[in-house]
């Protein structure tokens, strides 16, 4: 199975880039208080920084709110997944624990101001790619069941012909959301190389890390730009 970028989502933003951590063997029934500790110091580290402040002018946030209108997508209506978590936590809105696997991504994509993404990999129906929407995509928003077509030409994270993510970063499907018997995850993390390349490799290598150190499972991580489109998940 392949990670792949296309070239159409580098002609519009060449910068991109995409740090990958997969898991393999996890427990994700594990009962891990410190995982839970870590999320809630993140979220009060946020409420902390955010205080009277407008998420949307952060300088962390401008670059995709950017990266949304190149690609056609309004960031006032649909807002980058860290914008809008970070809009929340913000407001004293907290979050909720919901298993392991998603709240340690939560807690590392909360301590860098990422966006993350986390995908049950056993579910993916061939090579997970981000590419504009074609005719035979569908897509089933989180906690629905039944599926809509995304707009022609968006962009989108897709296995097969299932859409996991519309409009790039803004909301993910109910397949292949993460649950208590996922036992597998891939986690991709989206940043600029001219901006903050160095986070999302810290945030990959920190995510990497504490996977393989709480979860005592197999971890592979990656690094995927414009001159290195495609990563193998291969463990």
């Amino acid at each position: 199975m392949k990670f792949t970028v296309s070239k159409e989502l580098f002609e519009v933003l060449g910068e991109a880039c995409f740090g990958v951590v997969a898991v393999q063997g996890l427990d994700n029934n594990l009962d891990l208080p410190v995982i839970r500790q870590d999320l809630a110091e993140q979220i009060a580290a946020r409420e902390a920084e955010f205080e009277n402040k407008k998420v949307k002018e952060d300088a962390q946030i401008v670059p995709y709110r950017e990266a949304f209108q190149a690609l056609g997508i309004n960031p006032n209506k649909y807002m980058c997944s860290i914008e809008a978590l970070l809009s929340r936590i913000a407001k004293k809105k907290g979050m909720p624990n919901i298993n392991a696997g998603v709240d340690l991504g939560n807690a590392v994509s909360l301590k860098y101001c990422l966006p993350m993404g986390a995908h049950d990999l056993d579910t993916m129906q061939g090579d997970i790619e981000i590419r504009r929407a074609a005719g035979q995509d569908t897509f089933v928003p989180f906690g629905e069941t039944v599926a809509e077509t995304p707009d022609a030409g968006e962009m989108v994270y897709v296995s097969g012909h299932t859409v996991r993510t519309r409009r790039w970063t803004w909301r993910q499907s109910e397949h292949g959301k993460i649950t208590a018997a996922t036992s597998s995850i891939f986690y991709p993390i989206d940043g600029f190389k001219n901006v903050n390349e160095a986070k999302v490799l810290a945030a990959r290598d920190e995510l990497a890390a504490k996977a393989k150190s709480l979860f005592n499972c197999k971890v592979i991580t990656g690094f995927v730009d414009k001159h290195s489109p495609e990563f193998e998940l291969t463990f």
